[in-house]
């Protein structure tokens, strides 16, 4: 009786010419340029900096270094005064640049106000005594 034996050497070829393949693929290929690298992000909270608002017309606009900033829903007491519940002329809080043209502003009593960059802005928008 004859015993035949199974021989692997072409499952043995065709792994070794895959294996050689996907070598000279690795080789062939450049590495990522940083160019195209997503940029990293940053885990951190957003900054908040001291702040004193003006609220002697209103809560409707601060100016955060050096760009004038709008409320995004203005807060004005009556005859164009600091609204209810708000010192007069300032509330002192903290300013938190959300991005470049959005920051927000909260104090210790639980006022938060949202403010959008104006661009082009080089003075106040309203002016009172």
């Amino acid at each position: 009786m004859s015993v035949r034996r199974k021989t692997w050497w072409p499952v043995g070829v065709v792994v070794a010419a895959v294996a050689g393949m996907a070598g000279v693929y690795a080789i062939r290929t450049p590495p990522p340029s940083p160019l195209f690298e997503p940029p990293a992000m940053s885990m951190s909270a957003p900054d908040s900096v001291p702040f004193d608002l003006l609220t002697h017309c209103g809560v409707d606009e601060a100016k955060i270094g050096g760009v004038y900033f709008e409320a995004e829903v203005p807060l004005i007491g009556t005859a164009q005064s600091a609204p209810p519940g708000w010192g007069n002329p300032r509330q002192a809080g903290r300013m938190t640049l959300l991005t470049p043209s959005r920051a927000v502003f909260r104090d210790d009593l639980g006022h938060e106000v949202f403010f959008r960059a104006r661009p082009g802005a080089t003075e106040p928008k309203l002016i009172c005594d």
